[in-house]
C-alpha cells in the first residue's frame, strides 16, 4: 500500500488528485504505525523547515520515518519533504533534519554574483532539471530515463522555494538532477538506493511533473545503491523561465450562478443600451476555461474572486467546490484571491485569516492573493514606526508583530504562498516638488495617457488604492511593494487601474519601478494586447543590475480568444526567452 504523509501544511490535495488521475491508489498516514506498514512512502512538504520537523515530531512520525528509510523500502520527498532528508536548513537555526543525506539547505543569494544584477527570492516558476555528469554516461541516462528525465532534453519543472541545497561533496553520490537559476547550481532530484526526492512539486508540473510520478509509482521497487562519482555543471548566469498566467475574476451574476466576468476600467457591467440594470458580463464558467488554459500550456491559473465574501469568507461554498474540481483536473499552480481577511462570522465568531487561508491551501489552492488587506497592514507598519520613515522595508522590529494576515500566513505556509495584489492608480503632476515628500520614490517621467493631453511629456506617482480600485489610501506603490515584502509576502501581483481593459501594453513604466524596489517576484497585470506587449514587459529592467519581470498576467484577451497562450509563448520564445513549451 502507497502511503501519503500530511503533517498539516500546505496544499497536498493537489498530489492526492494526481494519484488519483494517473489511477494509483493510496491510503493517507494517520499514525506513526502506518509509516511502518507502508510498502512505499510519499512525503510532500510545504512550508518551513522548522515547521516541519516541529509537526513530524509532535506526531511521532520522525523516527518511524527514519526507521521506515533505513528499511530499504520506497521513499519519495518533495520540496520540503526533500529538504527533511537534510542534516538541516540555514532557515531554520538549531533544527536538526533526519540526517540522511550529509548536507545542509542554504538561502538563495539575491544577487547573480557572475553580472552583479539582482535575482528574485523565492525562486518561484519553472526551471529545467539536468541530470548530472559522471563517469558512465550511459548509466546516467538510463537511470534518469527510468523518472521521465532526459539527459538530451531536459524538461521544465515547477520550483517554489527560498532555500536550496548546493552541490557539494555530502551530496556527491546521491544527486540525480541539478537546475541552475542566475549563476547558482542546485541539487533538485537526489537517487540512491530506495530514497528519490525531488525539489520541484511534480503535482504541479504539468505533463512532464504525471510522468515523473507515475515513473516512480509504477516501480516501488527498491534499487541498489549506484557507485558513481557525480560532478556540477559549471555554473553560468541563467534568467528565470518566463510564465504566461491566466486570470479568471469570478463573481456571481444577478440569477446567482458563478461566471468569469472581465472589467472595462472595473466595471463588469455591459453598458447598458437603455436606462435598465446591465447584466454583469459574462465570458464563460470558470471551470472550464481554467481547463482550456492548461491545456493550451498556462504555467499558472489564477481565481480572484470579486464580489464573495463580503461576511464570512468561510461560508462560501461555491468557490471552495469550484477550486476543488479546478484542482482535480488542473496541475499547475492555482492562486484564489478574494477576501483573505480576518472576519467574525454571522454566530459572532471570530476567523483570523490564517484559517481562510487554511481552508483553500486544503481545497487546492498553492498560493493565496490579499489586496486591500495587504494595503492596511502596510499603513499599520508604518504607523508602528512612528511615522519617522517613509520606507516600510526600513521598519524596525519591533513594528513587526505578528498579527496581520501576511505575516500569519507566510510563517505557517511560507513566503512563497502569499501573494500580495496591488491597484495603484496614476496621480498626475505639474512639478516634482508637487508630489508628497513620503511618495517621491514613486514618482516617474513619461508619456501622458490622459485624452486631453495624451502624447504630452507628464510626470507622475502611483497611489495606492483599495475596495477594486475605487478608494484611494495615503499609500504609494514602491511603499505598498517594499511593505509586503517586509510583512512576508513572497510574490507581487501588479495592476494598472489605468491599463486596465485598455489593451495598449502593460505599463512598462510601473512594473520596472516595481521591480527594481524589491527582491521578490513581479507579476506584470493589465493591458495586455498582443503578443508583443508580454516581449515588451519581459525586457523592461529597472537598472543594468536589475532583475527581470518574471511572469506577465492577461484575461480579456484570452477569454475571447483574440490571443491565444501558445502565440504568446511561441512569440517570447521567438524572441530569446526561455519559456516552457511542452
Amino acid at each position: 500500500m502507497l502511503y501519503l504523509l500530511d503533517y498539516g501544511a500546505g496544499n497536498i490535495q493537489s498530489l492526492a488528485n494526481s494519484l488519483k488521475k494517473l489511477g494509483h491508489e493510496f491510503a493517507w498516514v494517520q499514525t506513526p504505525e502506518d509509516i511502518l506498514r507502508a510498502d512505499a512512502l510519499l512525503f510532500p512538504g510545504v512550508g518551513s523547515f522548522g515547521s516541519a520537523m516541529q509537526a513530524l515530531h509532535e506526531k511521532g512520525f520522525a523516527e518511524p520515518l527514519r526507521a521506515y528509510i533505513a528499511s530499504g523500502r520506497p521513499y519519495m520527498g518533495i520540496c520540503v519533504g526533500m529538504q527533511v532528508l537534510f542534516e538541516g536548513s540555514e532557515e531554520s537555526a538549531g533544527v536538526a533534519g533526519l540526517g540522511v543525506i550529509p548536507a545542509r539547505a542554504e538561502r538563495f543569494s539575491s544577487t547573480d554574483g557572475t553580472h552583479g544584477a539582482r535575482k528574485a527570492v523565492p525562486h518561484m516558476g519553472w526551471s529545467k532539471a539536468e541530470l548530472v555528469e559522471w563517469g558512465d554516461n550511459e548509466a546516467r541516462a538510463s537511470l534518469g530515463s527510468r523518472y521521465g528525465l532526459s539527459a538530451s532534453a531536459p524538461r521544465h519543472y515547477y520550483f517554489v522555494h527560498s532555500y536550496r541545497v548546493p552541490f557539494c561533496e555530502g551530496v556527491r553520490d546521491w544527486a540525480l538532477a541539478t537546475t541552475q537559476y542566475g549563476d547558482e547550481t542546485f541539487v533538485s532530484v537526489v537517487q540512491r538506493g530506495n530514497v528519490f526526492a525531488t525539489q520541484f512539486h511534480p503535482e504541479k508540473s504539468g505533463r512532464a511533473g504525471l510522468a515523473l510520478l507515475d515513473a516512480w509509482l509504477s516501480r516501488t521497487q527498491a534499487e541498489p545503491p549506484s557507485a558513481r562519482h557525480a560532478v556540477p555543471t559549471p555554473a553560468s548566469a541563467r534568467a528565470p523561465t518566463r510564465r504566461i498566467v491566466a486570470c479568471l475574476d469570478v463573481r456571481s451574476n444577478d440569477d446567482g450562478d458563478l461566471v468569469v466576468t472581465k472589467g472595462e476600467s472595473y466595471d463588469v457591467r455591459e453598458r447598458a443600451p437603455n436606462a435598465g440594470a446591465a447584466p454583469v458580463r459574462n465570458m464563460g464558467k470558470p471551470v472550464e476555461l481554467a481547463q482550456r488554459y492548461y491545456e493550451e500550456g498556462a504555467d499558472e491559473v489564477a481565481f480572484l474572486n470579486i464580489t464573495s465574501f463580503r461576511e464570512w469568507a468561510l461560508g462560501d461554498q461555491p468557490m471552495l467546490s469550484l477550486l476543488n474540481v479546478a484542482a482535480a483536473t488542473i496541475f499547475v499552480p492555482l492562486t484564489i484571491g478574494g477576501g483573505i481577511r480576518d472576519f467574525t462570522d454571522p454566530d459572532g465568531t471570530f476567523h483570523p485569516a490564517l484559517n481562510v487561508a487554511h481552508a483553500y491551501f486544503r481545497a487546492g489552492a498553492d498560493k493565496v492573493s490579499i489586496g486591500s488587506e495587504a494595503v492596511y497592514a502596510v499603513e499599520q507598519l508604518l504607523a508602528r514606526a512612528g511615522g519617522a520613515i517613509s520606507d516600510p522595508a526600513k521598519a524596525p522590529e519591533e513594528a513587526l508583530q505578528g498579527d496581520t494576515g501576511i505575516e500569519q500566513i507566510s510563517r505557517m505556509y511560507g513566503a512563497q504562498a502569499v501573494v500580495v495584489s496591488i491597484d495603484p492608480k496614476r496621480v498626475y503632476v505639474d512639478a516634482e516638488a508637487d508630489v508628497p515628500a513620503a511618495h517621491a520614490a514613486s514618482l516617474v517621467a513619461g508619456v501622458d495617457e490622459r485624452p486631453a493631453t495624451a502624447g504630452q511629456p507628464a510626470r507622475w506617482w502611483y497611489q495606492c488604492t483599495v475596495k477594486g480600485g475605487r478608494e484611494l489610501r495615503d499609500v504609494d506603490v514602491v511603499q505598498l511593494a517594499r511593505g509586503a515584502e517586509r510583512l512576508g509576502a513572497g510574490e507581487l501581483l501588479i495592476n494598472s487601474i489605468d491599463r486596465d481593459g485598455s489593451n495598449n501594453g502593460f505599463d512598462v513604466r510601473l512594473m520596472d519601478l516595481v521591480r527594481g524596489a524589491v527582491d521578490i517576484p513581479v507579476v506584470a497585470s493589465s493591458g495586455a494586447g498582443c503578443v508583443q506587449h508580454f516581449t515588451e514587459v519581459f525586457a523592461a529592467r529597472s537598472s543594468a543590475h536589475g532583475a527581470p519581470i518574471e511572469a506577465a498576467l492577461a484575461a480579456g484577451i484570452f477569454h475571447r480568444r483574440e490571443v491565444s497562450i501558445a502565440d504568446v509563448k511561441a512569440g517570447c520564445a521567438q524572441a530569446g526567452y526561455d519559456i516552457r513549451l511542452d
